[in-house]
């Protein structure tokens, strides 16, 4: 069940306290053992690139969630998708992605792309929207222990 008195709130440009609620969810959400995790600096860079917009998932005043989307002409990554592991299983993944495709095809975007570790339960949500697998990437992703970890490759064509 989507938790009552949730909001998205989208952002085009690094707006400080986005980034900020951004970061908070990320330290929580982001295993450390993976390193799939951003840095303050590497998501203040992206979202100064055009074509990026960051969303984030609240409840009253706290981040529960985000999702971070650049596009290019008319496709578009998903480059992060978190939910605070306390908030996860209520839908709120789901409507960050959603919300995602939605702003995408408003913006004439008519294709999605995402890579996901392999082994990430995020996998069952992506191909529930409709995702569909395009290849494996082995060793794509290196943990902090060193141990190499495969991605998968989603894409969904979306009619604008």
């Amino acid at each position: 069940m989507i938790p009552a008195g949730l909001t998205l709130d989208t952002y085009d440009e690094g707006e400080r306290n986005a980034l900020a609620d951004a970061m908070e969810v990320m330290t929580r959400a982001f295993d450390p053992l993976f390193g799939e995790a951003w840095t303050m600096p590497q998501l203040s860079g992206v979202m100064t690139m055009p074509g990026t917009w960051l969303t984030v998932a609240h409840v009253d005043a706290a981040p529960l969630g985000f999702a971070l989307v650049r596009s290019v002409l008319d496709e578009c990554e998903l480059l992060l998708l978190a939910v605070d592991p306390l908030w996860r299983g209520r839908r709120i993944g789901r409507s960050l992605l959603e919300h995602s495709l939605t702003l995408a095809r408003r913006r004439g975007i008519t294709s999605m792309n995402l890579e996901v570790r392999a082994t990430n339960m995020a996998v069952k949500l992506y191909e529930n929207i409709g995702f569909e697998y395009v290849h494996r990437r082995p060793g794509y992703y290196r943990g902090n222990d060193g141990k190499l970890h495969d991605a998968l490759s989603f894409r969904i064509d979306m009619l604008v």
